[in-house]
């Protein structure tokens, strides 16, 4: 009997099919285990701690009060450790290089002076977006003979050594002519110049909320000369370097959840300023002051951004206020890292 042509064409497809597959499957199977392990090595979560340290300091963290990104780590696997109160800046980058803190925020200053001390494992990971300079001043009490910034010239001036309150002196007094060294630098973290300012024990105080926000509700005070048009970085999140270039995925988890968080603070002054309360010690109207003059949201590093840390940067070294000059990019990661860490909302 003859077999329709049809009938045959049909069974040479099928044949060569199996075939086809058979085939395949026996002479790339090697290969097939290669693409299979490359979609694995693609979806593998970028990150290989098991514990975070969050540091924080004495004016007060949104993201630890609200605690936005423990749920995230936890479903990671990760636990979540808080490290501090830091009394500033230089304490939480001294705590960082030993290996016990891996993110944190300070101001534009405490990195400068990190790295012109020769510390290497601190890196610059985000901005913060600068406030109005409403939550830092010089001030004096209302009732000093000082009446102008150019008076404090031989004055005691109280503030942390090293913050970015050295940073709004220093270019306070290049206003009116004249240098850090015409001043008497008193060196005392935060809360202990706030102390010494309200026992009279030094005329002058660089002060910075939520501190300046108490002793405004305290006592008559004058501001000589706030933050406006000098502190305009709003400062920077650090990380160990070790710490995110082999845990970029949960970097990037705290920058999303810190600005997400950031964004909300911005648009309910009165609820942060209740989530402060508690561990701030402080009266929520003081600390809702404090919230509406402070800003949350974070931003990317950008070539704008960097350059304009780096010419803070070089006016401590004209000054002679660092021992080296140094260079901001030698704090950094690789360009393609960034692109991983930095969450896609971040402006």
């Amino acid at each position: 009997m003859k077999i329709p042509f049809s009938y045959q064409r049909r069974t040479f497809i099928k044949r060569l099919i199996q075939y086809s597959v058979l085939g395949l499957f026996a002479l790339s199977t090697p290969l097939a285990g290669s693409l299979i392990q490359n979609t694995q090595a693609q979806t593998k979560p970028k990150f290989t701690a098991k514990e975070i340290n969050l540091a924080y300091q004495t004016s007060g963290d949104i993201v630890k009060v609200k605690k936005v990104v423990e749920p995230r780590f936890k479903a990671l696997g990760v636990k979540v450790n808080w490290v501090g109160p830091f009394p500033a800046g230089p304490q939480l980058i001294e705590a960082m290089n030993a290996g016990k803190v891996d993110i944190g925020t300070v101001g534009e200053t405490p990195p400068i002076f990190s790295q012109a001390a020769g510390i290497t494992e601190v890196i610059y990971i985000a901005g913060r977006t600068p406030s109005q300079g409403e939550n830092q001043g010089i001030v004096v009490r209302a009732d000093s003979p000082i009446k102008k910034l150019a008076d404090i010239k031989g004055k005691k001036v109280a503030f942390q050594r090293g913050s970015n309150a050295h940073y709004l002196l220093a270019k306070a007094l290049q206003e009116v002519g004249l240098k850090i060294t015409d001043v008497q630098i008193v060196g005392l973290t935060p809360s202990e110049a706030r102390d010494a300012f309200i026992q009279n024990k030094v005329e002058v105080w660089v002060a910075s909320d939520p501190f300046l926000a108490l002793v405004e509700n305290i006592i008559p005070i004058r501001n000589l000369r706030n933050a406006a048009r000098i502190n305009t970085l709003g400062g920077f999140y650090l990380g160990r370097r070790a710490f995110i270039t082999q845990n970029p995925e949960l970097a990037r988890v705290f920058l999303e959840e810190a600005d997400k968080v950031g964004e909300w603070a911005e648009k309910n002054p009165t609820e942060v300023a209740k989530a402060f309360a508690p561990e701030l010690k402080l009266e929520v109207p003081v600390l809702e002051k404090v919230a509406r003059r402070r800003t949350f949201r974070l931003r990317k590093l950008t070539p704008a951004i960097i350059e304009e840390q780096q010419r803070v940067a070089d006016f401590y070294f004209q000054e002679k206020i660092i021992p080296r000059n140094i260079n901001i990019k030698d704090a950094l990661l690789p360009s393609q890292s960034y692109e991983t860490i930095t969450p896609k909302r971040l402006n």
